[in-house]
């Protein structure tokens, strides 16, 4: 996802449960320290700064030994991979640390770009099937693999947003908003699914809403989805590059309807990006696709760096920091470890999602159950589908 704030206008997991808890400041005899504090350069792809920002120069000023400055950048999702690439190939990798979404993630796992951080130093991390809560751990195990370290997580979605006094009739079904899109041609948009969570999970979760064959197989399980998402593509004008464009052209009137999800339906209503009394539901079948947002190390970076950037990615998965990841809503709720309730977040979340989010919400999330997303590589052959089969001539890119 593409964060929308005031700073910005907005496979299975080999040898997990073997992985051995350690105390924060605790270190491998062949990973040592640096002697000397680094500067860390670490590029956001999917609006996770908004989540973390804070707890990340909360360790560099608890830290002075270890870090000497932090330099943060962000970059579309989708260009990530190739500028990576060809880093590694010059070996002049300057990105020390990736915080990603769904898109770079899985194009750095098809391309070996990570580092396999939870084999690699399974000493250096905490014990994951000890911290992370059910579903975090379900798209960490299923997803991040061995190369990603899950960091928030939300139910996501698909959830969709309307405009109360524009929409009388709210489809209730997978037919019905197909008739509601034809019957008002360009009233109606989601953005590119490779760079978009609302997007993302919308794409993933229609094989089960339509009832395919084989949801987890994109290219031969699919017959439903496509055919249904190549007929909703009769009445869209076009797809916007990123979910924020999304989001301006709904506030501003020019669509009605829009794919979100829980935290893309609250941020930006709190941030005035969106009137606070546009409104959301889920279509009847529905199964949620989790978002999950990871910290990545590329291939290439120092030792002395990734010794410290482990000890960052540990301090991240403890509760206080968590806590933090309430936010405005913007991943909702947040946290991928247990046992952190929202009153350990700042007052300033606390107030927030008791004024803008949803007490269906959590019915809601109860109500449906919860799919792991298609590993790694069926994600970016699904991607790479939907751009050639359904996107087309219509894409923003």
């Amino acid at each position: 996802m593409i964060r929308i704030n005031r700073r910005q206008a907005i496979g299975g997991l080999a040898g997990i449960a073997g992985i051995t808890a350690m105390p924060r400041f605790s270190f491998a005899q062949s990973l040592p320290l640096p002697s000397s504090p680094v500067a860390l350069n670490i590029i956001d792809v999917a609006g996770n700064l908004q989540l973390t920002q804070a707890a990340i120069e909360k360790f560099a000023k608890e830290n002075p030994a270890l870090i000497s400055k932090v330099i943060f950048s962000r970059a579309p999702s989708p260009e990530l991979p190739a500028k990576l690439k060809a880093q590694q190939t010059a070996n002049r990798v300057d990105i020390d640390l990736v915080l990603t979404g769904p898109g770079a993630m899985s194009d750095g796992i098809t391309q070996g770009l990570w580092i396999d951080v939870w084999t690699k130093y399974p000493d250096l991390l905490p014990k994951a099937d000890e911290i992370y809560h059910e579903k975090a751990l379900m798209m960490q195990k299923n997803f991040g693999q061995n190369e990603g370290v899950a960091v928030v997580y939300s139910p996501s979605g698909p959830l969709f947003e309307y405009a109360p006094d524009r929409v009388k009739t709210v489809p209730k079904n997978a037919e019905e908003l197909l008739a509601w899109v034809k019957a008002n041609p360009g009233r109606f948009c989601y953005a590119r699914p490779v760079n978009s969570g609302p997007g993302w999970t919308f794409l993933m979760a229609m094989p089960y809403i339509l009832g395919d064959k084989n949801p987890s197989d994109p290219i031969n399980g699919w017959e439903k989805t496509w055919a249904y998402l190549k007929e909703l593509d009769q009445g869209i004008d076009y797809y916007p590059p990123g979910t924020t464009a999304t989001m301006k052209e709904f506030a501003e009137g020019t669509r009605d309807m829009i794919v979100s999800t829980f935290g893309w339906d609250i941020n930006p209503r709190v941030l005035g990006v969106v009137p606070k009394e546009a409104e959301t539901f889920a279509l009847d079948s529905t199964h949620w696709v989790p978002d999950t947002q990871f910290m990545c190390i590329p291939r290439g970076v120092g030792d002395d760096k990734v010794a410290v950037l482990l000890k960052l990615m540990s301090y991240m998965l403890e509760p206080a920091q968590q806590a933090y990841t309430y936010d405005k809503g913007y991943f909702y709720p947040g946290p991928a470890v247990k046992d952190v309730p929202l009153n350990m977040a700042p007052q300033e979340s606390q107030d927030v999602i008791a004024e803008f989010g949803r007490p269906i919400y959590e019915d809601l999330i109860a109500k449906y159950p919860v799919e792991a997303p298609l590993k790694p590589q069926l994600l970016v052959a699904a991607f790479e589908k939907w751009d050639r089969e359904v996107g087309a001539n219509k894409m923003n890119k």
